[in-house]
């Protein structure tokens, strides 16, 4: 069956009208030019998304972190290598420098091949899905899941753990996870829950829901824990981003009071509060 002329020039005229309403192609990631992507919906499907501009830090700047600092920069380099390696988890204290402990890594191995995909923990019963698409690449890749947590009714952390020891597949060689928390075990603990904890010949016994989100965390090979500041290594860490910044006065007792006081309307002291103080101070030195 033929289609008439009149027919196919109204068909194309159709497809004239149809095609800017269709959504444009999605973003690809040409990774011999891009060392990070992001995990991003697109027109309802999920697509990586090239990072533009990356941050640059770098390890020497991440300060009073020096055995975390060791441990997973270690790890890492075993994995770019092509050598066995464990999924890791940092938690701990807010700004203390576990995000940005996985950014500096990025920077100091990308020559080597290394890459990153972040990925959102929403996103997270996707991750099979992500790693179909890189499971055959060359490159090294680093999935980073940044302030990790799950709620009870959650199930998402079931694709978390399947790529995490792999399920039917063996996982693939060439991933690392990375994930950062405020918790340890990634899922919210009740005090209802350590009533089901028995004893069996002197040893103790968790119940099945702890025992549930204690196997989550198990699956990271390597656990960092990141502290709170003392206020001598608040202090430090000041100076260094002072110096980092351009500030080449003296940090005499009316900048510590200053950054101290920073310090204390912030709750908090850690690398992210002295970072914030030291952009502050520097900035306004510029306008005096």
């Amino acid at each position: 069956m033929s289609l008439s002329p009149s027919f196919i020039a109204r068909l194309d005229a159709l497809l004239d009208r149809l095609e800017p309403l269709l959504p444009p192609p999605a973003p690809s990631v040409d990774w011999s030019q891009h060392i990070a992507a992001r995990w991003r919906k697109f027109h309802q499907r999920g697509v990586l998304e090239p990072v533009l501009r990356p941050h640059r830090l770098k390890l020497d700047d991440l300060q009073c972190i020096d055995r975390q600092k060791a441990t997973l920069e270690r790890n890492v380099r075993q994995f770019v290598a092509g050598r066995p390696a464990n999924h890791a988890l940092l938690w701990g204290s807010r700004g203390t420098g576990k995000s940005s402990l996985v950014k500096a890594l990025l920077n100091e191995f990308a020559a080597d091949g290394l890459r990153l995909i972040e990925v959102e923990a929403h996103d997270l019963h996707e991750l099979p899905d992500i790693v179909d698409t890189l499971v055959e690449r060359p490159e090294r890749f680093m999935i980073f899941c940044d302030d990790l947590s799950f709620e009870a009714d959650d199930a998402s952390y079931k694709a978390l753990k399947a790529v995490l020891d792999g399920s039917v597949a063996a996982p693939p060689e060439n991933i690392l996870i990375v994930a950062t928390s405020n918790r340890r075990h990634l899922l919210p603990e009740y005090m209802s829950e350590n009533r089901d904890a028995r004893i069996v010949e002197g040893e103790l016994h968790h119940g099945e829901a702890v025992e549930e989100k204690v196997s989550l965390s198990e699956r990271f090979g390597v656990w960092l824990s990141f502290r709170p500041f003392s206020q001598d290594d608040y202090l430090g860490v000041v100076q260094h981003w002072l110096h980092e910044l351009g500030y080449h006065g003296p940090f005499d007792d009316t900048a510590r009071g200053d950054a101290l006081r920073w310090a204390l309307t912030r709750g908090s002291r850690s690398g992210r509060v002295a970072w914030q103080f030291a952009r502050d101070f520097v900035g306004r030195q510029a306008l005096d």
